[in-house]
């Protein structure tokens, strides 16, 4: 079927460059908000949240639920920007904001390590995911299941770059229905299982604690009796820093990734607003529950299995409980959140390499007759570039063995750098050098707090996430000087930016109408804090309707209703959907 959608969108998505990575900029709305969502429900995503909640209870989730914070962000003040900055990737944006050398050298040195190494440790995680489903869905050993993945990953290769994003993007709307239904329907057979018995069995089965949404404050990190007990620097780390100072892959403070791409395809600014709202909807209320509800069944299911093994429950549960055909299909749906994933990761590294390396500095657009023969020997470039990405990611793949040691690795190294991608829409100040260093210091400081710091530190360092605060603090303070101490941007270039982009924040040099705006970003604050308290209360009110507390699920979906009419009246008056 994927590979049938490719052929279908070829022609469509082979026309240009803009036509491949960016679909003709001409995605509706609600198809790129799918598409994101899709991408983010990679093989992993369930297992993850199935360790999570078997090692902490549901408050657990709160190590991604946080993120959502940083998501609405990027939905109210920075959607627009993405799309009215008619880029064609994400890295095309640093010689339109900033100037000079240090500019070319920024995009072409983003353009290897996003798209390269960042790209291919991504990669290698949901590689590492899908073989542990191989390996105990078929009891097939690791050494094989690689070749499995593999063959896999080339599949995804040929659809993939048949048709661009238009292909990536529809098989994403397919791949992602079939997903979240297997999901369902895997959750509702299990939970009625004679030995889980229904939720009224299971919460008589399970400590009440494991059914708290909230984690408990205060104590030494880890779990008790099911509930997630986290250190107050921790609590601080995930609600307070981490969702605006780290760069993760699909939560980049201010857009960036994937999400940048899928906003730049839309038809329109509202259509980038419209699709990421939805995304951050569907993204924390919509996925959850079925994934969560598997995992408390897996608990009871499975007591037997260790710490580092909860997150098997989950696959366990989808051989030992479901019958013939209905394996095969929530089998299917894993393959299919797989491919989602993958197929945007190759799609957007690709992308990177081709326009930002490539196009660039190498193989100039000027050295063709016409345009036409210049898309069609880029678009041929991708391809080759694609499946280098593949090769090299395979191999990183049987170099790692622990999922949740990159994602420590990935949010640690980028640890203050997300303010900087904030403030450069907002502040005319920041300058290619002020990012330069915010995306080199983070390895430096995580590096140093890891071999010095927490060897010396007492154990408290280490509970609070000393060396996250101390790579931030370090960070900041580093890009704040390296910005006093430059050249600012040219003036010109500046100014190009701005009436082109038309940011809010402190463009007073640039800027006509001040009290108008700020009018705007207030109207824009209320839309971003109502919208989080929506998301919230429906996620909240959803659990306790599942869980049959129905009073608290009134009190939820009441709050999620007022937020709601706030949201709705204040977006009216804001400038999104003029």
């Amino acid at each position: 079927m994927s590979l049938a959608i490719g052929l279908r969108f070829r022609r469509r998505g082979s026309k240009s460059l803009s036509a491949y990575f960016l679909s003709g900029r001409n995605l509706p709305w609600y198809i790129a908000g799918i598409s994101m969502v899709a991408t983010t429900f990679a093989a992993d995503t369930p297992l993850a949240v199935t360790e999570l909640v078997g090692e902490s209870g549901i408050s657990g989730n709160w190590l991604w639920w946080n993120m959502l914070i940083g998501g609405m962000l990027t939905t109210f003040f920075f959607a627009r920007n993405w799309r009215r900055a008619e880029i064609l990737t994400e890295l095309e944006l640093v010689e339109i904001r900033y100037s000079g050398t240090e500019a070319s050298f920024l995009r072409g040195f983003k353009a290897v390590y996003l798209g390269v190494f960042m790209n291919v440790m991504i990669i290698a995680w949901v590689n590492l995911a899908m073989m542990t489903i191989i390996e105990v869905f078929f009891g097939i050993p690791s050494q094989q299941a690689i070749w499995y993945v593999g063959g896999i990953m080339l599949l995804t290769v040929i659809y993939s770059t048949l048709a661009g994003l238009w292909g990536v993007a529809a098989t994403d709307a397919v791949q992602f229905v079939i997903a979240m239904g297997a999901s369902i329907v895997l959750a509702f057979l299990v939970i009625n299982t004679e030995q889980v018995g229904g939720i009224s069995g299971m919460k008589e089965q399970l400590p009440e604690s494991t059914f708290r949404f909230f984690p408990k404050v205060g104590a030494e990190t880890g779990s008790l009796a099911g509930t997630l007990s986290i250190s107050i620097g921790a609590f601080l780390a995930f609600i307070g820093f981490q969702w605006w100072a780290s760069w993760y892959p699909g939560a980049e403070p201010g857009g960036g990734g994937y999400i940048a791409q899928r906003m730049m395809s839309c038809k329109d600014e509202k259509s980038s607003v419209m699709s990421t709202l939805f995304f951050q909807i569907a993204h924390y209320c919509i996925r959850p529950w079925p994934w969560i509800i598997v995992a408390l069944a897996a608990i009871i299911l499975y007591p037997e299995l260790e710490a580092d093994e909860k997150r098997m429950g989950y696959v366990l549960a989808m051989k030992d409980y479901l019958p013939a055909g209905l394996k095969g299909l929530l089998l299917t749906a894993f393959l299919a959140a797989y491919m989602s994933t993958i197929s945007t990761q190759l799609n957007w590294g690709a992308s990177y390499l081709v326009n930002d390396l490539y196009k660039r500095f190498i193989i100039k657009q000027n050295v063709f007759s016409n345009d036409i023969a210049a898309d069609k020997h880029y678009v041929l470039s991708d391809r080759i570039f694609t499946l280098m990405i593949m090769l090299i990611a395979l191999y990183v793949t049987t170099r790692v063995t622990t999922i949740s040691g990159l994602w420590l690795f990935i949010i640690e190294c980028g640890a203050g750098l997300g303010l900087v991608l904030i403030l450069r829409w907002y502040w005319w100040r920041i300058n290619a050098w002020s990012e330069i260093t915010a995306t080199v210091t983070p390895f430096i400081a995580y590096g140093f707090a890891k071999l010095y710091l927490e060897n010396v530190m007492p154990e408290s360092f280490i509970i609070h996430r000393g060396s996250f605060f101390f790579t931030v603090g370090v960070t900041t303070i580093a890009w704040v000087i390296v910005t006093r101490l430059t050249m600012p941007v040219n003036k010109n270039v500046l100014q190009k930016f701005y009436n082109k982009v038309k940011p809010d924040g402190f463009w007073k040099p640039f800027e006509n109408n001040r009290k108008e705006k700020y009018y705007n970003i207030l109207n824009l604050f209320i839309c971003w804090i109502s919208a989080i308290f929506m998301t919230y209360s429906t996620l909240f009110a959803t659990g306790k309707v599942i869980f049959a507390q129905w009073s608290e699920a009134a009190i939820w979906a009441g709050t999620a209703v007022l937020s709601g009419l706030v949201l709705y009246n204040r977006i009216r008056k804001t400038k999104i959907f003029d």
